[in-house]
């Protein structure tokens, strides 16, 4: 089943712009994004092939089987509450079937956990980014013998430096283990002996042991940071990972502006934490904001990052006071919308375009 598919068959029942242009928060260079609602035929719905969301490989335009859509409004889901909440301009289109989900018994308390989670992961995300920016990671991969020290004089050198020093190749390597010291080993010497080196290769995560000679004499001791080495590893696998999978233009943005995080999470992480002291005080969803032009300023960096988390912590606990007080139920009722998922299939799967 394709989106073609549920156009071509009529199986769409609500569908709506979202995103930027819904909140009002478009520019020039916005995407359309939609998302909306679809009920799967009665014999695919009972049979086999139960589909919950169907997606253009973009995720820009993204429909929900009324099963699901129904399951993420009883946990409050900040994307698909929104739905419910779209202004007027911004509906496509909308069954009269879909205006029996009154949002009195959906909307809850749960929202302050909602939104409250899901913006705060956007400063996660924004941090992240900062952190990637001032601290990005050379293409060039290290190996472990990059984390392996000698002891020397009263502190210690990088293994490299030290065998650069006495001008001893890895190869004529040997190492042994230490009793009792965990990753520390003997290191020993004899370009005439067959030692095994530090490591087989430039991508060993462990070192390689050697048979020594007993009159062989040990040079020095060598510390393995092996820890230091993994946590290196898994940052090279995620930067360039992010490298490889980022939004470049988005990226080039942040760039432009110069704060070093990601202005656009920023701006969703207020928007999200307004929303929910909206929700928690007036008992409803403003997708439209009324507050563009501070929102917008996010978005183009007009703001420090330390002033934005300043921001973030106000926001916060104005969301907490406006949940002490709401009065939203606790969370929604579900066992109404249960109901109503049965009510609003079985009268659809009256109507034969459905069956």
């Amino acid at each position: 089943m394709t989106i073609q598919d549920l156009k071509e068959k009529g199986l769409i029942i609500f569908e709506c712009l979202t995103g930027s242009k819904a909140y009002g928060l478009d520019t020039p260079e916005s995407d359309t994004d939609i998302k909306g609602v679809f009920i799967f035929p009665k014999h695919m719905y009972y049979g086999l092939d139960y589909t919950p969301q169907i997606s253009n490989p973009t995720n820009d335009i993204v429909y929900y089987e009324l099963k699901r859509f129904i399951d993420l409004l009883s946990v409050n889901n900040p994307n698909i509450l929104e739905l419910l909440f779209t202004p007027e301009p911004s509906v496509l289109y909308k069954h009269p079937i879909m205006d029996v989900l009154d949002p009195s018994f959906i909307l809850s308390k749960l929202s302050e956990k909602t939104f409250g989670n899901f913006a705060l992961s956007q400063v996660k995300r924004a941090r992240g980014l900062n952190k990637k920016i001032v601290n990005p990671i050379d293409k060039k991969r290290k190996s472990l013998i990059d984390f392996c020290y000698v002891n020397h004089l009263q502190g210690s050198l990088p293994l490299r430096t030290y065998l650069k020093q006495k001008n001893w190749v890895e190869e004529d390597c040997g190492l042994v283990k230490i009793p009792h010291m965990n990753q520390v080993f003997g290191l020993y010497y004899n370009p005439n002996l067959a030692y095994n080196g530090i490591t087989k290769s430039e991508q060993s995560n462990e070192v390689t042991l050697s048979q020594i000679p007993k009159e062989e004499i040990q040079d020095s001791i060598v510390y393995v940071n092996q820890e230091g080495y993994s946590k290196y590893c898994k940052m090279y696998t995620e930067y360039w990972s992010w490298v490889e999978h980022r939004n470049e233009s988005r990226f080039q943005g942040t760039l432009k502006h110069g704060k070093e995080y990601d202005a656009k999470n920023m701006m969703h992480t207020v928007r999200l934490l307004k929303m929910a002291i909206e929700i928690g005080e007036e008992s409803t969803i403003h997708v439209k904001r009324t507050d563009r032009a501070f929102l917008l300023n996010i978005k183009e960096g007009a703001l420090e990052f330390e002033e934005l988390l300043s921001i973030v912590d106000e926001l916060k606990v104005r969301m907490k006071d406006a949940y002490k007080t709401s009065s939203l139920l606790e969370k929604p009722d579900v066992n109404k919308l249960n109901h109503l998922a049965f009510e609003i299939r079985d009268e659809l799967y009256e109507n034969k375009r459905y069956q």
